[in-house]
């Protein structure tokens, strides 16, 4: 497979199967003695190894013919196919806007005109979208294309042309325990498993070999974009373990079909990835990825709000404001509000949104003391009018200088339209106008982030690393934290910290790709500050000083170490199979 650019490194090399790539992971150890805080620079020398191979990808989704199952099933159909349809604004074309890999830049370097920017895709090997293929369960019988009309999602003209091929997509009967999920959802279960909790998860194992042999792919990941289940209660004996969790499995004794799937996946050497809130990795089902070595992430897909108020709070809290209070109130008419009307339900979701803040405020203790924090109350109301289309409004209250307060009020909809201001207020020479902020319909905001969840949990299949200390090479741990950047409540190891503010996630992911085919990890700005004398320009600054480095006749540029981003990797509890030195927490 032709790379769309190759990196010209002794660092560097390609094979017919790998990119290899040495890199040296800078980091700063902080400790106290005698009462003196020191901090000492200390690195790691690694090998990272990426296979160039890129497989045939199968998606499974469990809750396939919900509204995020049909759309991205669509989505990626439309685009497979070309199509285009018309709309009361104009012509449409399919596209993955809303994706990370697909339709974001990163910047690669500087060439003679500027910055040299690259699709996110492009960084490495990638499995393309509209090279997936789907399949999944359901508790509801209805075909995808019923589904998709039953959603409400996509436009009826792009509908007509989906639905020769995607009424031909029949979920697979899935497993339904009741008191999981809201008794609203009891009338669509008509495609359910039946007997015995082990004799069910074997009958998903089944169905895992059957896809995987039937279509032909190399690969299958599982992911659940299913109805949102309550909590479990983490009971010693019962799911504590990986041998209890199995043998409570055996009994029938309570374990919510989210584990149960994650088991079946694990036990098939699947990847597996929770969407939703709710608290699928027990003890046991992460301890049974670690030692079947199968990757796990989650939880709960960040697509809207959550992923805005990682971004407003961390822009707040950055700028010396001090948070005080968020509120944040939602209402939908889909059938994920719908499940969300029953309290135990709403409690998972409400308690994956309340989190979002922690590590940001965490981090200012000239603003927070140890037990401060804002005060955070979250809302979701089902209103089956509005149905796929989300409302949200947002408060934040931040205490400024002088005893002064500060409050920013957000309200995203599904239109984007000008309403006229009845202010007689309104300053000379500003229209009297109000743009309300547009938000595309949730299903629209889930389907590129689960595109990306499968497409980088797939690539990270594909990577290995070994250091100078341990020379066999070895693969990250079960546990994936690079998909924290996607997910409203980041999966990490267990002892590790949890980071949600956005850009630092998106600088991991940044990164990371770049340790495996790029060795120099780029700051947040691409636009390095230059020489005040000729065409030099500062990478970064590091702890070991700056270094000379041959580069093109339009300038020498002075590499430093990037301390700053490298030490993303340590904050996120990025963990190896094995420990590889003392700074490191991957």
């Amino acid at each position: 497979m032709a790379e769309p650019f190759l990196v010209d490194s002794p660092d560097v090399t390609y094979s017919k199967d790998f990119i290899e790539a040495k890199y040296t992971y800078s980091t700063v150890h902080v400790c106290k003695e005698n009462g003196v805080t020191k901090v000492r620079p200390c690195s790691t020398r690694f090998t990272f190894r990426t296979g160039r191979q890129v497989p045939r990808l199968g998606v499974m989704l469990v809750g396939w013919g919900g509204n995020n199952g049909t759309t991205v099933t669509a989505a990626v159909l439309a685009n497979r196919l070309g199509l285009s349809w018309m709309t009361k604004t104009g012509r449409k074309t399919a596209n993955y806007y809303g994706s990370l890999l697909q339709a974001s830049t990163v910047c690669l370097g500087t060439g003679p005109s500027g910055d040299v920017y690259v699709p996110f895709r492009d960084l490495l090997p990638m499995v393309h979208p509209n090279d997936i293929v789907f399949d999944g369960w359901d508790i509801s019988s209805l075909n995808l294309a019923e589904a998709m009309r039953r959603a409400e999602v996509l436009e009826w003209p792009l509908q007509e042309q989906l639905w020769p091929h995607m009424e031909k997509m029949k979920p697979r009967p899935s497993i339904y325990i009741p008191e999981f999920i809201a008794a609203n959802q009891e009338e669509r279960a008509d495609n359910v498993l039946s007997g015995p909790m082990a004799q069910q998860v074997e009958q998903i194992r089944r169905d895992i070999r059957d896809f995987k042999e039937s279509s032909g792919v190399d690969k299958v990941i599982v992911l659940w974009t299913a109805n949102t289940e309550r909590f479990c209660d983490i009971v010693p004996g019962l799911n504590d373990t990986a041998d209890n969790l199995l043998r409570a499995i055996e009994r029938g004794l309570e374990v919510s079909p989210s584990t149960l799937f994650a088991v079946a996946s694990i036990l098939e050497g699947c990847a597996y990835i929770n969407g939703s809130p709710q608290n699928t990795f027990v003890p046991g089902a992460v301890e049974l990825a670690a030692q079947r070595r199968v990757f796990i992430g989650g939880d709960d897909f960040k697509s809207g709000q959550t992923k805005l108020k990682s971004v407003l709070v961390d822009f707040l809290v950055g700028a010396g404001l001090k948070t005080k209070s968020i509120v944040s109130y939602n209402h939908l008419g889909n059938n994920d509000g719908k499940n969300l009307s029953a309290p135990q339900q709403f409690r998972s979701k409400e308690i994956s949104k309340s989190n979002v803040v922690d590590d940001t405020v965490q981090a200012n203790p000239v603003l927070y003391g140890p037990q401060d924090k804002p005060d955070h109350c979250v809302v979701i109301k089902y209103v089956p009018y509005v149905g796929d289309s989300k409302r949200a409004l947002d408060e934040y209250t931040s205490e400024i200088m002088m005893g002064g307060t500060n409050t920013i009020v957000i309200h995203n909809t599904c239109e984007v339209r000008e309403v006229p201001t009845a202010s007689p207020g309104c300053p000379q020479g500003v229209p009297g106008w109000l743009l309300t902020p547009g938000c595309p319909q949730d299903s629209l905001l889930a389907s590129p982030i689960i595109l990306d969840l499968a497409i980088l949990t797939e690539l990270c299949q594909r990577i290995s690393f070994r250091t100078e200390a341990d020379p066999e090479f070895q693969g990250f741990h079960s546990v994936l934290s690079i998909l924290a950047f996607l997910c409203k409540a980041p999966l990490v190891p267990e002892g590790s910290p949890v980071v949600n503010a956005l850009f630092r996630q998106r600088s991991c992911i940044e990164n990371i790709l770049r340790y495996r085919g790029h060795p120099v990890p780029m700051g947040t700005q691409c636009h390095h500050p230059r020489a005040q004398r000729g065409a030099h320009s500062l990478a970064g600054w590091g702890t070991q000083g700056a270094r000379g480095s041959q580069c093109p006749p339009w300038g020498v540029q002075i590499q430093g170490v990037l301390e700053l981003e490298a030490r993303g990797a340590q904050c996120w509890g990025w963990v190896p199979v094995a420990p590889v030195g003392p700074s490191m927490s991957w």
